[in-house]
């Protein structure tokens, strides 16, 4: 067993049973399908690549070449098979099957050593939940999936409700707002980071999955006389087998289930997931969905995407949301269809389809097998579909492979190992010794008598947490503490234009205004303030800025040009070009104080160093930022030095890095440096 050093992204195919061939041989284009055609050698010399077996790029620049024999022989010999150095029909499968994104031959180590936490008390926190189950089922499976880990280790895991967690978890699809998005269903299950400070530690699932226990639909029931149980998949009710949740006997149009085998012998029954029962998420208080509701003044008669980028599907709770913005997100439905052009939306039974009806899902026009369905009641005219729910993917064992990383666990070349890099159901599972063998070496033996079976507690004084609440102002968005202005609240922006430090404080610098923190770094954010107000001169968009350590100086740079102020004293603007830098460059995007009078000036991949006294650029510039400072991003737009630490932004991430050059932590612009409540993180 190795130990992680790295971010770890789970890969997967569909699980799915029942598939089959098509009747007739009918080939129809689907709207919105997605097709990879990819010849074998193809996929495999791109598999090669990406996890880096074909090509390994060193970081001086030179590139070596490895042969397709012996690059398949490493990749074999990692995952266990026949180390035959061929393209042998175990190897092709190997590479089909779910795994771990990264690449196994790693260029260099962002975190150095052998990443553990340096307590037993790990705690975490859930900051949203999938639509596919019920919030309960998740919580019980991410606390079995921590159970795995606790049960032979001295580890206890600590769930909190607010604040910062070691472990923060949540689901989220494609550009999820960290480094690495996912890529849709079947592709990146999830992926998680290892232990540490900011974003070390946080483990993402991607939403676009089909989140079950493993075997198909898990739908824990509410309301009706079952006490919350699960619906129990076959049921009988008046002589008919029912497979799904259902509508039939009830003139509401709710769903419901018998969770025994025969509703009318028991009578035992709850009400399945639906918008007509209640939302989750959003600022509703899980309130249900208002049909018909008007937004941006259009009608809507059903849940809907609109108004969001993030592919989840939202209702109001009130019959306009223009006039009240209340809003929840939509639970799935159990016959809610995967991927098509109709995310979400239940099958709608029967459906027409080439002027043939269907009662049931049917492979009938694919050649690939896979079992569709229509989600209105006639496909020809309307030409909306998905893909029917299969058996899903286990939340609790992506979630205990997942957290194995989050405690410092890299992959194992066993292939019963749940630390083996691809996915497969296992029902009755238990820890294989060599998972044991890799986290005892971590963190020892469990002492003392048996632990309890974890009892997650769940809050009844405020909703569920949903998806990804957007702020964007024309999307529905949750409630966040008030500030004197909204508009001008710091903890909304993703991405500032620049961040820089003067006068031992730092300043958020974002279209005309700017927001400072004190020196000790724990004080509330000061501002928004108005750029003009304290520098008339200056634009509205400053690209970069630094304070002269000898003179006081500021310096202030938008475009190609630069501003300097001494006290309300002004210089500028004048061309970058008078500082010596060259005429290609259209913006100056970080500084570095490199000891009194030097100033190392950052804009793409490059820097120069300035002698601010002399007003020039210093001989042998530019460098490429990777090659002095490795582990850190090349484009990135935020360069600045605060309290010995030098770091270095993109997005709403940075890079710290300690004296030596190394990389330290990586976190959130939001969390860590404007202290913006943890609850807004996704």
């Amino acid at each position: 067993m190795r130990l992680a050093v790295v971010v770890c992204l789970v890969l997967g195919i569909s699980v799915q049973d029942g598939w089959s061939r098509p009747l007739k041989s009918i080939s129809v284009t689907f709207p919105g399908d997605i097709i990879k055609n990819m010849t074998d050698t193809e996929l495999a010399e791109t598999y090669l690549k990406r996890f880096g077996y074909l090509e390994t790029v060193q970081r001086s620049g030179f590139q070596s070449m490895v042969s397709t024999s012996k690059a398949l022989k490493e990749m074999q010999k990692q995952m266990g098979l026949e180390e035959t150095g061929q393209l042998d029909k175990s190897t092709l499968e190997a590479m089909k099957r779910p795994r771990c994104g990264v690449p196994d031959v790693a260029n260099y180590k962002t975190f150095d050593g052998d990443l553990k936490w340096d307590h037993n008390d790990v705690t975490y926190r859930i900051l949203n939940y999938s639509p596919d189950m019920d919030s309960a089922v998740i919580d019980d499976a991410f606390a079995r999936a921590f159970k795995v880990w606790s049960d032979v280790t001295p580890l206890t895991f600590t769930r909190l409700f607010d604040g910062t967690a070691d472990i923060m978890i949540s689901f989220g699809k494609r550009d999820h707002g960290d480094p690495y998005p996912f890529d849709g269903k079947d592709g990146l299950l999830a992926h998680a980071y290892p232990p540490g400070e900011g974003l070390q530690g946080d483990a993402h699932f991607d939403d676009d999955e089909y989140w079950t226990l493993g075997k198909g639909p898990a739908v824990k029931t509410r309301y009706g006389n079952a006490d919350g149980a699960m619906c129990h998949f076959p049921f009988t009710f008046e002589g008919k087998t029912y497979t799904t949740c259902t509508t039939d006997g009830r003139t509401d149009d709710l769903p419901w289930c018998a969770t025994t085998a025969d509703y009318s012998r028991d009578k035992k029954y709850g009400f399945c997931p639906s918008e007509l029962l209640y939302t989750f998420g959003g600022n509703a208080d899980g309130a249900k969905c208002v049909f018909p509701f008007v937004f941006l003044e259009e009608e809507y008669d059903s849940c809907t995407t609109e108004g969001r980028n993030d592919g989840y599907r939202w209702c109001a709770t009130t019959d306009n949301f223009d006039q009240d913005k209340k809003f929840g997100f939509c639970p799935s439905r159990d016959t809610a269809v995967i991927g098509g052009n109709s995310e979400g939306e239940p099958c709608h039974f029967p459906f027409v389809f080439l002027g043939k009806e269907y009662n049931s899902c049917t492979s009938e026009g694919r050649g690939d097998g896979k079992l569709w369905c229509s989600t209105t009641d006639n496909y020809d005219e309307d030409k909306k579909w998905g893909f029917c729910p299969d058996q899903g993917y286990s939340l609790f064992l992506v979630a205990a492979h997942e957290f194995g990383h989050a405690l410092g666990l890299d992959h194992s070349s066993i292939r019963d190992a749940l630390m083996y890099p691809m996915y497969s159901y296992v029902e009755d599972f238990s820890l294989h010794r060599d998972d044991i063998e890799g986290i005892q070496y971590l963190y020892g033996r469990r002492t003392g008598p048996d632990p309890t079976p974890p009892q997650p507690n769940t809050p009844t004084t405020a909703p569920n947490p949903g998806p990804t609440d957007s702020t964007d102002p024309t999307k529905p968005t949750t409630t966040t503490t008030a500030r004197p202005d909204p508009t001008n609240d710091a903890c909304k922006l993703d991405k500032f234009d620049t961040i820089t430090v003067i006068e031992g404080e730092l300043h958020f610098f974002k279209d005309g205004n700017y927001w400072k923190r004190s020196r000790e770094g724990d004080g509330e954010l000061q501002g928004s303030f108005s750029i003009s107000q304290r520098w008339p001169a200056l634009p509205a968009v400053i690209d970069s800025a630094f304070e002269d350590l000898l003179t006081k100086k500021l310096y202030f740079f938008s475009g190609t040009r630069f501003w300097v102020y001494t006290g309300q004293s002004l210089l500028g603007p004048r061309s970058i070009e008078k500082l010596g830098l060259p005429n290609t460059i259209q913006k100056v995007e970080g500084a570095l104080q490199r000891g009194k009078g030097k100033v190392l000036l950052f804009s793409g991949a490059s820097f120069w160093r300035l002698d601010v006294k002399a007003q020039k650029i210093d001989n042998g510039y530019p460098k490429y930022t990777d090659a002095i400072f490795g582990g850190v991003p090349s484009d990135a737009h935020d360069v600045f030095q605060y309290k010995g630490h030098m770091y270095f932004c993109r997005d709403q991430f940075y890079w710290r890095m300690n004296s030596r050059r190394q990389v330290d932590r990586v976190g959130y612009v939001k969390y860590d440096l404007l202290k913006c409540s943890s609850h807004s993180r996704y």
